[in-house]
């Protein structure tokens, strides 16, 4: 077996066998210089150390001697410098909606078109499992208590300004609380079709599971702290990111990693607007 392959999943297409066999611990240094440019100039928005980060991943890049994995991660490297780009942030106003569906929607669309061609199978949209496992089931149903437990302590204890960052009237509106509940719901959908179904699966065709993994969350927690989740949301979103990605490895399929999403969205709209309306829809300790 060739060295690229035992490190290839199942589900997804080693490189070919005709290209040389390059040890993954060989591309360490461009997975350190992507995922510091990835935290420099999405969340920091430093943009000069950032650069050059980013400048040193794709020398790296262009210097390995394998196509299809300066292909696969050429796709990311450029998605993160289309998000370091984008307006990542909490409006809901109908602008915002377009300006930022816009990349979002290339970010998920782009990468999988590119590869299509050329490297078919990396990503793929499978929705249903291949098969039900009962650990997927009981990990769904605790993370229905795990999820409430979390954003308490997150939202009302640890950083009990965190829900400042979603604003709404003053006086309760439905429409915005209509906005906000579609707006968290298509990101929350969009962060598992992007960061686990595109950036883990392209990664993981190249890469053993713990690594593909690790450097997933890097790039999950960067966004979402960009987007809101300051204090110690970068440390909350890299242990959900992790685990969403494991449940994605075994189970092939994006149901379960949607459900649990959806479930910590639920939870997460009514934890905002229970703090901007008290006693209305969110109960604390």
């Amino acid at each position: 077996m060739s060295t690229e392959s035992a490190y290839s999943p199942p589900r997804a297409p080693a490189v070919a066998r005709d290209e040389p066999p390059v040890p993954w611990t060989a591309r360490v240094p461009f997975l350190l210089a992507f995922s510091a440019a990835t935290i420099l100039l999405i969340p920091l928005e430093m943009w000069l150390p950032g650069g050059v980060a980013a400048t040193v991943a794709l020398v790296l890049l262009l210097r390995d001697p394998v196509p299809a994995f300066r292909r696969r991660l050429g796709t990311l490297l450029g998605c993160v410098a289309l998000l370091a780009a984008s307006p990542i942030h909490t409006d809901t106003s109908t602008r915002h909606f377009a300006t930022l569906g816009l990349p979002f929607f290339l970010a998920i669309v782009g990468p999988a078109v590119l590869l299509a061609r050329t490297d078919p199978g990396v990503i793929r949209y499978r929705f249903f499992p291949r098969r039900i496992r009962k650990l997927d089931l009981l990990y769904t149903a605790i993370s229905i208590p795990l999820a409430w437990l979390v954003i308490e302590f997150y939202f009302f204890h640890a950083n009990p300004e965190l829900p400042t960052h979603w604003p709404l009237p003053a006086v309760r509106d439905a429409e915005s609380v209509r906005r906000l509940f579609i707006g968290i719901n298509c990101v929350g959908i969009w962060d598992e079709l992007f960061f686990v179904n595109t950036v883990y699966a392209v990664l993981r065709s190249v890469f053993p599971f713990r690594v593909a993994n690790a450097v997933q969350a890097v790039v999950y927690s960067a966004v979402l702290t960009d987007m809101a989740f300051t204090g110690i949301g970068p440390v909350v979103v890299y242990a959900f990111a992790w685990t969403q990605g494991a449940m994605f490895e075994k189970a092939e399929g994006l149901l379960w990693v949607l459900v649990v999403h959806l479930i910590v969205d639920f939870y997460l709209v009514a934890a905002i607007v229970g703090y901007h309306y008290p006693g209305s829809g969110y109960a604390g300790f």
